[in-house]
């Protein structure tokens, strides 16, 4: 469980980078950095869920990791 919170955190700051960089690059006259930003938090909202039905199932004991 850990490795898979850790890839996502990873996925959710590669996102956001990517998301300044295209911001930096483009100029503002891009959809590129909405969609990098939307990306970032759909990962989040995944990253949100799973670790409540980890917390849900047992898989998370209630202190934590």
């Amino acid at each position: 469980m850990r490795i898979l919170v850790l890839l996502f955190l990873a996925a959710i700051f590669a996102s956001l980078g990517s998301a300044l960089y295209y911001m930096v690059r483009d100029k503002g006259h891009s959809q590129r950095t909405v969609r990098a930003l939307t990306v970032r938090v759909a990962l989040s909202i995944a990253l949100f869920v799973l670790l409540l039905a980890g917390y849900a199932t047992g898989i998370i004991p209630p202190g934590g990791f």
